[in-house]
């Protein structure tokens, strides 16, 4: 999917900028090394000129890759990207373990040369793809999970390190790219929540070598892919007409959901709030507990809704200002 298809320059929509709101919807960003996430959601914030910024899934400062930014409005729907699924290229360095499972930690292992000598590349193949599959992930202590309010990662390095019980993810694809010893390549394909970090650690310890990350890069979330990315030095040194234009709308950002088109008459109701009766909208699901999307005839998303007990009404779960 490519998403900034819909998003084609407008003469009209540059000659009414000034008399529009910012437009609300998801901005892809290509982070880059070295900056924080929260650094970039502010310099996103300042390039932009937005009243609200936000990211939909961190990425560690040494990562690099595809950082998704809800926008104004974007910001109200973020949840319903940080569930999705992830594809990663990342680099493995096998015979030095780190304490926080990749580069920027300390060395608390390193593998003995003839450990390293008698490593063979079909092991290493073996070992990198036998974690294709669900399984449960132990968290890394260096990490942004969080312990009584505290993320483990500034506890860790107080010295408090917070074990985190092991949650269930599950791998969809790991391929191998090169093997160049101590050095192998992959991409991996995951579901939400899933540590590649903690991939390397665990590649590490089966090959009995120990291992770990030493370049990591997000290159699609959800339907979004790093292709569709802006450099963040690009962002900033062009003007911000130009710049919105290349912000997702909030309803194409969320059209993994079934829509429903409203006429004038209902979309003043769902911006006032009032009940909405099961022939308002008119769609017909297989699965009465599956979100709607609501939008106008302009492709403007007025609400979230979803099919309430009775089957008759319907319960808001978002509603959009316009």
């Amino acid at each position: 999917m490519h998403l900034l298809n819909r998003l084609q320059p407008d003469n009209q929509t540059n000659k009414t900028h000034k008399r529009n709101p910012m437009k609300s919807g998801i901005l892809s960003i290509n982070k880059p090394e070295g900056i924080s996430s929260a650094r970039v959601v502010a310099r996103v914030k300042k390039a932009l000129g937005a009243k609200k910024v936000g990211h939909t899934g961190t990425l560690d400062p040494f990562a690099t890759g595809l950082l998704l930014c809800g926008i104004n409005q974007g910001t109200r729907i973020s949840r319903f990207f940080l569930d999705g699924h992830k594809r990663y290229s990342a680099r493995i360095c096998l015979g030095v373990e780190t304490d926080t499972y990749d580069l920027t930690g300390e060395t608390v292992h390193a593998a003995p040369q003839n450990v390293m000598d008698n490593l063979r590349i079909r092991d290493v193949e073996d070992v990198v793809t036998s974690f294709i599959g669900i399984q449960d992930q132990v968290p890394p202590a260096f990490s942004a999970l969080k312990h009584e309010g505290q993320p483990l990662y500034k506890l860790a390095r107080q010295g408090k390190k917070i074990q985190k019980p092991p949650r269930r993810i599950e791998i969809f694809d790991i391929h191998i790219n090169s093997i160049k010893l101590p050095y192998i390549d992959i991409e991996v394909f995951c579901s939400s929540g899933t540590y590649i970090r903690s991939i390397a650690f665990d590649i590490g310890r089966r090959l009995g070598c120990g291992a770990h990350l030493s370049r990591l890069c997000r290159t699609q979330s959800s339907a979004f892919k790093l292709e569709d990315a802006i450099e963040l030095d690009t962002l900033e040194s062009i003007d911000k007409i130009t710049a919105e234009q290349r912000i997702v709308s909030l309803s194409d950002c969320l059209e993994f959901l079934p829509e429903a088109v409203v006429e004038k008459s209902i979309a003043q109701k769902v911006r006032f709030g009032q009940k909405l009766l099961k022939k308002d909208i008119g769609i017909t699901l297989e699965n009465p507990d599956k979100l709607i999307r609501v939008t106008d005839d302009k492709n403007d998303l007025l609400a979230i809704i979803q099919l309430s007990e009775n089957q008759q009404t319907y319960n808001y779960s978002c509603v959009f200002s316009s």
